[in-house]
């Protein structure tokens, strides 16, 4: 499988990198795109602000540009937090897309998407502070309406981008349900 792997608003940083190869170990193709050009940070505030001063429209340019290349051939995307809000902008506006892996976060849909029940799976915690009970409820019943197969699975007590082993949030358990349950995920496409 083809698969473009975004970072979340701390960059590109190790534990995204580690991910890839994981998902290489598994026999995968993988890409990690740089949005943020060799810039980290260390917290999320950090992040989000370079984020803001980038602007939403020249992070997609620059998702897009990354995957241009290859989505002819069919990508999964995926992403962490802020990655998989770009993650499903491209997937739900690229026709040729074969699946959907989020980590830590959705985005809203926007009007009058449709896709031909494209695979989406979602992995937050529970709770999460950007991804309430409210509003997954609600994108789940947009992404269900736009014509997607989404599974949601859930992380009790998990902290937000709980796989990243470098970050305060990290719950190794939870971690490697995700990985298992994403591995199957992602043979199924």
């Amino acid at each position: 499988m083809n698969i473009m792997l975004f970072h979340s608003t701390y960059g590109l940083r190790p534990a995204v990198r580690a991910a890839a190869d994981r998902l290489r170990a598994a026999g995968h193709e993988v890409r990690t795109p740089d949005l943020f050009e060799g810039r980290t940070f260390d917290t999320d505030e950090e992040g989000m602000a370079y984020k803001e001063e980038l602007g939403k429209e020249e992070l997609l340019r620059r998702a897009v540009l990354a995957a241009a290349p290859y989505s002819e051939r069919g990508l999964v995307y995926a992403g962490f937090s802020l990655g998989a809000s770009v993650a499903q902008t491209l997937a739900l506006g690229d026709g040729t897309a074969r699946g959907l892996l989020l980590l830590h976060g959705t985005s809203d849909l926007a009007p009058g998407v449709s896709v031909d029940e494209l695979p989406v799976q979602l992995h937050v915690a529970e709770p999460d502070p950007f991804e309430t009970d409210e509003w997954l409820n609600s994108w789940y019943l947009q992404m269900g309406r736009a014509g997607a197969d989404v599974e949601i699975y859930r992380y009790a007590g998990a902290g937000h981008l709980y796989t990243d082993p470098d970050l305060d949030d990290y719950d190794a358990e939870a971690a490697e349900a995700t990985w298992r349950v994403a591995l199957g995920f992602l043979e199924t496409l």
